[in-house]
């Protein structure tokens, strides 16, 4: 009997800004198959995740959407917990960073963070959007990396060569709100020293981490490590920092607290203490995506020790999913939510593909449709499945109960009980695809075993033989069942149902049954078919189209308001004193010739009478007037306006006119009584 564990696995907290889709299940596939098999084995695991819930990314979501902040992240919340239990993901604890548990610890790392002289307060330049009236965070510029030149790189790192630098430091960086040029101002941020911690992450990152994620993490261990930038400017949705008015913590520094906070509120609903579960006795692993070791694999583990809480005895690196080669795409039909696969498709059979794809490397890995619905159809339902359908039915033919194991067969058990050892190792070390292959090795003894005994003839003349075969075939898809059960626990419920037992325990893998009844066989799982995968990729497209859609009224909404903000402020850059209005010598005219100018859409050359003189005047009001209706009418013209040569002849002033241009054009006319020449005051 195997050491009792005490184990706490999280997964990274998923942003409350977004569905939930199949390339963030990856990582909670992988948490679940694992922390299923530790509780499968008798261990105390706890499987701890919230939503992520800070920052400037909701504050301006809700505000499009018109709604607060926590309405939005109750909503995403809602929907997030609703997709990982529709797939069967099972979390002991599932949370949220806007909680007061979290707030409580952010405070508390932080205040003991600050005690250890570990925090700076500077001024420093930052981005400023002027229009949307805000310190912009790293992710709300975008620009030009002024490392490597890779074009469209956020305002903190670089995706294409993992350089990080200061917002300010991008080149050609624009908003990514309004799209105009931040300006550069100064603020006062709060710093996490890091570097001070290097000589411990040196010692930490090795004997933590994996020698892939070891060596990527030695890359930036090979320099000065960059101090932190823990708060930001208000408007920000998130904790304030006390002591620190209109300053908020960095979302990634109260995200991964998430983990704690999570864990002591599972804490609270079982009598627990949080520093009994959260300790150096604990093994803590944390199961993240490649693309966040930098905070979890320097930033944390220094945090943590700063505030005197265990770290992590691991961490659990995965690679990015593409789709069909490629990375996963709206236009394409790739990228997509989990909601919408359900809609088509049985959660097993992502289950079951994931797990039979992922080793406990870091290499990206490809969800392929065609390979995906061929290897549901070949090895789930026709090889594994097929064991039971076959042998429970033909079962039920006899009498529906359970012989004994054919004297002959015995090998097939014991080796089957063997593998279960090299499975199990399998899945402890996170080589699930190597645990699948293992377990499809049983599967391929099974029906090998089957086909050259066939009990369809056998049936007709030696009954009692035929039980045997059948026994033994369907004590081998036992088999296979509970071990598919980390990866499977709802087949594994169906197949607990059919052999009559209690929920599987990894154990009882080493019994066999015989001479027992089964109940008649029911239908486990059916077929792919190809068709509903072309439905969920032609769902996806449709909604990528709504979605584009909406962002293009939303652009030019934006742009609509941009240029009215910039037409607002062009018209208070044009104010005048009354002193420069007075200089401008209104008169009454009278219009004694109108006439058409050739090779002008919108021009008439017009002699007008000023009392003491005449003048010609070129005006562009001929979309809006005949050149006749407007003999012998009084108006009002610029008389001071200094001469302007034009392609047509000299205009000596200038016809005041309002309107919207083109017909929706309007004269200004004086009131009865008015004559040429008069002043207008």
């Amino acid at each position: 009997m195997t050491k009792k564990r005490d184990i706490i696995l999280t997964s990274a907290l998923p942003y409350a800004n977004g569905h939930i889709h199949i390339g963030h299940l990856v990582e909670y596939l992988l948490g679940d198959f694992w922390s299923r098999f530790q509780k499968m084995r008798g261990h105390n695991c706890l499987y701890i995740c919230a939503d992520d819930t800070h920052g400037t990314p909701i504050m301006i979501s809700a505000k499009e959407k018109g709604i607060t902040p926590k309405e939005l992240i109750a909503g995403f919340q809602k929907d997030h917990e609703r997709d990982f239990a529709a797939f069967d993901i099972e979390f002991d604890n599932y949370s949220s960073t806007d909680t007061e548990k979290n707030r409580q610890l952010a405070t508390e790392f932080f205040e003991k963070i600050k005690a250890h002289n570990m925090i700076e307060e500077r001024t420093l330049e930052q981005a400023y959007c002027e229009h949307d009236k805000m310190f912009l965070p790293d992710r709300f510029v975008k620009g030009t990396c002024p490392k490597c030149g890779a074009k469209d790189q956020y305002g903190d790192s670089c995706d294409h060569c993992s350089a990080t630098y200061a917002t300010t430091e991008l080149v050609d960086g624009s908003c990514t709100i309004c799209g105009n040029s931040p300006v550069s101002r100064q603020t006062n941020h709060l710093f996490f020293t890091l570097n001070k911690h290097k000589d411990f992450l040196e010692k930490w990152v090795p004997n933590h981490t994996s020698k892939e994620v070891s060596n990527k993490l030695a890359e930036w261990l090979s320099e000065d490590l960059q101090d932190w930038c823990i708060s930001r400017d208000e408007p920000y949705f998130g904790f304030e920092i006390k002591g620190y008015p209109g300053k908020y913590f960095y979302v990634w520094l109260d995200a991964p607290i998430g983990y704690i906070s999570s864990t002591a509120l599972w804490c609270e609903k079982n009598g627990k203490k949080l520093l009994d579960v959260w300790n150096e006795n604990t093994e803590i692993y944390h199961n993240i995506g490649k693309d966040i070791i930098y905070f979890h694999g320097l930033f944390w583990p220094a945090m943590l020790k700063t505030a005197g809480y265990a770290t992590p005895k691991s961490l659990f690196v995965h690679g990015m999913l593409t789709v069909n080669g490629v990375k996963m795409s709206k236009s394409k039909g790739t990228f997509i939510n989990a909601s919408t696969y359900l809609k088509h498709l049985s959660k097993d059979y992502l289950r079951y593909y994931f797990a039979a794809k992922i080793s406990n490397n870091i290499s990206d890995f490809d969800l392929n449709f065609e390979d995906f619905a061929g290897r549901v159809n070949s090895d789930l339902i026709g090889k594994i499945t097929n064991v039971a359908s076959r042998g429970a039915t033909m079962l039920h033919k006899l009498d529906g109960t359970l012989g004994k194991i054919d004297s002959d067969a015995r090998h097939l058990i014991e080796k089957a009980e063997q593998l279960g050892e090299v499975i199990a190792e399998h899945y402890e070390n996170r080589n699930f695809s190597k645990a699948v292959t293992q377990i499809r090795v049983i599967a391929d003894d099974a029906n090998k075993y089957f086909d050259e005994h066939e009990p369809w003839k056998l049936i007709k003349k030696d009954p009692e033989k035929t039980k045997m075969v059948l026994t033994t075939i369907l004590n081998l898809f036992r088999k296979m069942a509970i071990y598919l059960k980390p990866i499977l626990p709802s087949y594994a419920q169906k197949v607990e149902k059919l052999f009559k037992e209690p929920a599987y325990t990894w154990d009882d893998a080493a019994k066999f049954l015989e001479n027992r009844e089964i109940e008649p066989f029911k239908h486990l799982m059916k077929r792919l078919d190809p068709k509903n995968i072309e439905a969920i990729v032609d769902e996806t497209k449709k909604a990528a189209k709504k979605s584009d859609k909406e962002k293009s009224k939303n652009k030019k909404k934006q742009k609509g308001e941009k240029e009215a903000a910039k037409a607002k402020k062009s018209d208070q850059g044009k104010q005048i004193e009354f002193s420069d209005f007075m200089k401008v010598d209104l008169r009454i005219a009278k219009i004694l010739e109108a006439e058409a100018i050739e090779g002008a859409d919108k021009l008439l050359r017009v002699t007008v009478d000023l009392g003491a003189n005449k003048r010609q005047i070129i005006a562009g009001i001929k979309t809006a007037y005949n050149p006749e209706d407007l003999i012998g009418r009084l108006t009002v013209v610029v008389a001071n306006l200094k001469p302007k040569k034009m392609r047509f002849g000299e205009s000596n002033g200038m016809i005041l006119a309002a309107g919207e241009g083109g017909k929706e054009l309007f004269l200004l006319s004086p009131d009865a009584g008015a004559k040429p020449g008069d002043r207008v005051s």
